[in-house]
């Protein structure tokens, strides 16, 4: 007697439910095509003007040597004496601050408020601490000191010289730029080659070759870009905005030294906000060469800004050192009898205000002086090919072969997305949209622009058939 083996009926064939990745990837290379072909002139652009500002510090100190530099001497001058030079040389100013000489061979800086220059401009007078002969003088801009070029390059990246209305062009650039370079790393990643990512593929032509050095070069500048365009977007409009009440809200508001003095206004304490404009210097008993005695004695003394009394307010001693390790220490000095009203040392900032000063350093080029600006103009120079071999790549894939240049992956994919990372997707992309309103605006205007390429094209079909 046999025994009937059990039927063995073919199970139907499953199809394999796809990765998380694998869904999110057509999503992830139309984003990063659309981000590409129509922000990528702003991102040029950006990278082009921010190296001639990496390069104007260089440039700055050939232009201007005469008034930078003097030959060493033996003894220094008073700071009474040089600033009454510089008083003698344009008595139309007002003295507002004093930058002693930092170094052997270093000129003395004398701001002053001065007719026809703009809130945050000074008139500086340049001065041989060893003669006290005038050199020179400049308009400086801003608490940095930057001179004419380095002003004008400076204005130039951030807002093309155009004032308000150009800060939307950097602050669109700065916005998208990590979302094309994070989007381009999990790109780069996720195509999973046994070659080496970090390096060129060899004995490769045509668009491979293009992908294999905009993704290689991309592997190594990502890190880079990612903190030039978030340390880029606290200088921006609405996006600045944001991030600094974020900060002052987790406790990282940028203190400064209390100075106002027994008989003036204001409490005890770090004030936690940065101050205007300064006012007409007050009276003091004081030599300018005391008041720096005295912060020299509570450690105050590399590369010092000596800012003049106001009135109800005192001295102000700060260092000006934003190369690593950092000297940022200040004091607020009486100027009645020179007393130390308050000290206030760097590393007693909350951690938050201090990687926002390292950030926003390096972003300038301060931060490890020329190195530091060297590692910017490579940025610079890294994200122009970037930009040059993505459009090449989007020509290699179109004309070369006989078709219109490079399509974007089909729409649609968002369907084959898993809903609760679909869902997870939507709300992490609305808040970051709140956050930085131009990437969101600009995300709404691309998906309604790609909404309507859609109906056109159905129509088209539609009446094709």
């Amino acid at each position: 007697m046999s025994v009937d083996s059990p039927s063995r009926e073919s199970a139907p064939p499953t199809t394999p439910r796809p990765s998380p990745w694998a869904a999110l990837r057509p999503l992830a290379l139309r984003l990063h095509f659309y981000a590409g072909v129509l922000v990528a002139p702003l991102l040029f652009l950006a990278a082009f003007t921010g190296l001639l500002y990496a390069l104007s510090f260089q440039a700055e100190n050939v232009l201007y040597r005469h008034e930078l530099r003097v030959p060493a001497g033996e003894s220094v001058q008073p700071l009474t004496a040089q600033v009454a030079a510089a008083r003698a040389a344009h008595p139309e100013g007002e003295v507002t601050a004093v930058w002693p000489s930092p170094e052997p061979g270093a000129t003395t800086r004398v701001l002053m408020k001065a007719p026809g220059l703009a809130d945050d401009e000074s008139l500086a007078v340049f001065v041989n601490p060893y003669t006290s002969d005038v050199r020179g003088a400049l308009t400086s801009t801003g608490s940095s000191g930057a001179l004419p070029l380095r002003s004008w390059l400076s204005s130039f990246h951030a807002d093309l010289q155009l004032g308000e209305p150009g800060r939307y062009y950097s602050e669109m650039a700065a916005s998208w730029l990590w979302v094309v370079a994070l989007g381009g790393l999990l790109l780069w990643i996720g195509r999973r080659r046994r070659i080496r990512l970090s390096l060129p593929e060899r004995g490769v032509t045509g668009r491979r070759r293009t992908l294999s050095w905009h993704g290689s070069v991309g592997l190594w500048a990502v890190t880079g870009l990612v903190l030039l365009s978030a340390t880029g977007l606290t200088w921006s409009r609405y996006a600045g905005e944001n991030i600094a009440e974020l900060k002052d809200r987790l406790g990282g508001a940028t203190p400064t030294v209390a100075a106002a003095t027994a008989g003036g206004m204001g409490g005890g304490g770090h004030e936690h906000h940065e101050g205007m404009a300064m006012p007409a210097a007050a009276p003091s008993a004081l030599t300018l060469d005391q008041v720096a005695g005295a912060a020299r004695a509570e450690g105050v003394r590399a590369s010092i800004q000596i800012s003049l009394p106001s009135a109800g307010k005192g001295f102000v001693v700060r260092e000006r050192d934003t190369e690593f390790p950092v000297h940022l220490d200040a004091v607020a000095v009486d100027p009645a009898d020179g007393r130390i009203m308050d000290v206030l040392r760097f590393a007693d900032h909350p951690l938050l205000a201090q990687l926002t000063r390292f950030g926003i350093d390096a972003h300038m080029g301060v931060f490890l002086g020329l190195p530091n600006q060297l590692a910017l103009a490579a940025l610079a120079l890294a994200l122009m090919a970037l930009i040059v071999w993505g459009y090449r790549m989007w020509w290699q894939r179109g004309p070369v072969k006989g078709r219109a240049p490079g399509r974007p992956q089909p729409r649609g994919a968002w369907r084959r997305v898993p809903l609760p990372a679909l869902c997870a997707l939507v709300a992490v992309t609305l808040v970051v949209g709140w956050f930085v309103p131009l990437l969101g605006i600009s995300l709404v205007a691309f998906l309604a622009v790609d909404v309507l390429l859609g109906l056109r094209a159905r129509r088209k079909v539609a009446s094709g058939a």
